[in-house]
């Protein structure tokens, strides 16, 4: 009897703590939409590989650019999950992400929804690629400046848009929204020593695509 009393207790917590799991799981899966109406990692792959291979075809007419790695930033992700994507043009994958802040420019009232703008003093994000060109020591310590090769985002140089780290933007991703810039990708200082590093050991110049 108390074999039979034992055995019932531990189904009846098997099933409680199944039903638990999958509480959490359904709950992970609302946060995620409530954060961000249109993240899909089926979508968010499927964005990568068309502007990866955008990039290709760029630098296959433009040989002064890095045909190994590139830069991509997805602007449909939500602040707070990785979309600073570093990938690699020959294996065809992503082998390093971190959380990447957007211009405070860009906010809307809708919940998942950004704008965009080339034009100075909108403190927006402006999507279209860039080349990554020389550092220098500026506010926030060690930058980038960026020349933007698109007319969505040619304005970049003179609106000082530039590559930088901030310490107040988080390396974990989290629920919440991170930090804004003033239109430049600003990047975590653990995640950027990484990205610092294929910079300055490139000898071609690097590309990086900023979409949504």
């Amino acid at each position: 009897m108390k074999n039979l009393i034992i055995a019932a207790a531990t189904v009846l917590l098997l099933i409680f703590s199944s039903k638990l799991s999958d509480k959490k799981n359904t709950e992970a899966t609302k946060e995620d939409k409530s954060v961000n109406p249109s993240y899909s990692k089926e979508a968010t792959d499927e964005r990568i590989a068309t502007h990866s291979a955008e990039i290709k075809s760029f630098i296959a007419k433009n040989k002064e650019y890095n045909d190994q790695v590139t830069f991509l930033v997805d602007m449909k992700i939500h602040s707070g999950r990785n979309r600073f994507f570093i990938y690699d043009l020959q294996s065809d994958k992503v082998t390093d992400k971190g959380l990447v802040a957007h211009g405070s420019g860009s906010e809307t009232n809708t919940v998942g929804k950004l704008k965009f703008s080339n034009v100075n003093n909108s403190l927006c994000t402006a999507l279209g690629k860039y080349s990554i060109g020389y550092s220098y020591n500026g506010k926030f310590g060690k930058a980038y400046k960026m020349y933007g090769l698109d007319k969505t985002n040619d304005n970049a140089y003179l609106r000082n848009i530039v590559l930088h780290k901030y310490k107040d933007v988080p390396y974990e991703e989290q629920i919440d929204e991170i930090c804004n810039s003033y239109g430049c990708p600003m990047v975590n200082e653990t995640f950027y020593k990484r990205i610092e590093k294929i910079i300055d050991n490139s000898d071609k110049k690097i590309l990086l695509y900023i979409y949504y």
